[in-house]
């Protein structure tokens, strides 16, 4: 099990298998995780887990003006699972919570150029965090 933080997930592991159906653009995620950490006094914060493979996604989120200005994320998991982590934020920042609700897997998918069948997982994790950071975000505006 990885754990990604604001200090990255550090070097790919390795052994049989592990860049099989890894495209670069996941990879790149993995190594080189973007908007990892937290952030101070996030407008909402949202968890998901995995029971299953015990893997765990943390997103919060700055929202002003009716859109998302600023996302991080904390996971721990497979290289997959970071990824997803990394590529979600980028896919949610300018966006409004409404646009952010209508994220799916297959958006986090194409963001990291495909996932194996057997890391589809880590698509589901992200955006079940987004979700219950938008979940959060309308508890805490009262709506």
């Amino acid at each position: 099990m990885r754990k990604v933080s604001d200090r990255g997930a550090g070097e790919l592991p390795t052994g049989p298998g592990v860049q099989d159906g890894y495209s670069d653009a996941l990879l790149s995620h993995f190594r080189r995780p973007r908007n990892a950490g937290r952030l101070a006094g996030p407008d909402a914060l949202g968890t998901a887990e995995n029971f299953a493979s015990g893997a765990t996604m943390e997103i919060q989120l700055a929202v002003s003006d009716g859109r998302i200005r600023e996302a991080r994320f904390q996971a721990e998991g497979c290289t997959a699972t970071i990824a997803a982590g990394s590529a979600v934020t980028e896919l949610l920042v300018g966006k409004s919570p409404q646009a952010a609700a209508e994220l799916a897997r297959s958006d986090v998918e194409r963001a990291l150029g495909g996932l194996p069948p057997t890391r589809k997982h880590a698509s589901a994790l992200a955006v079940d965090a987004v979700r219950a950071a938008l979940k959060d975000l309308a508890a805490r505006r009262g709506q």
